[in-house]
């Protein structure tokens, strides 16, 4: 496993765009492995990267809610967190504002909790006009080993 520090004034430029920043006493390192490349602050994982982006973490997530979001009913959650990708049927609620490509939150309707974060493939008009397929890609979800890191 590589670690490669990080200054925070770097670490902030790259994720403006979500409206969170460091403090400069903040210690960030980049850490990778032979399946993920994440970014520690105070050792806690709170960004990877997918396909060289920068993706807030569910543990980031959970604290600061900076992704739009797509709401799911009960009956979806179990595949959710076993990685499936979120099919159309199961979305209950779409926020606004999405662009195809964007990273989203997936919530639960009945704790409003991150249960995983996707990839967008269609946009918010076309996610609601849809009435089947599949609508976002799952890149990490509530469980796996990006989840259970520590």
């Amino acid at each position: 496993m590589k670690q490669l520090p990080l200054k925070v004034k770097e670490l902030n430029k790259e994720i403006e765009h979500y409206g969170i920043s460091y403090h400069k006493k903040d210690h960030a390192v980049i850490v990778e492995d032979e399946k993920y490349k994440l970014i520690l602050v105070n050792k806690k994982p709170v960004f990877f990267y997918y396909q060289d982006k920068i993706v807030p973490t569910l543990k980031l997530l959970q604290e600061k809610e900076v992704l739009k979001t797509i709401t799911v009913d009960m009956g979806a959650v179990k595949f959710v967190i076993n990685g499936a990708d979120i099919m159309r049927p199961g979305i209950v609620e779409i926020e606004d504002g999405i662009k195809e490509n964007n990273f989203i939150m997936i919530i639960d309707v009945n704790n409003k909790k991150p249960l995983a974060v996707g990839i967008a493939l269609l946009n918010s008009e076309e996610m609601r006009s849809a009435t089947g397929g599949k609508v976002i890609k799952n890149i990490h979800f509530v469980g796996d080993e990006l989840w259970r890191w520590e």
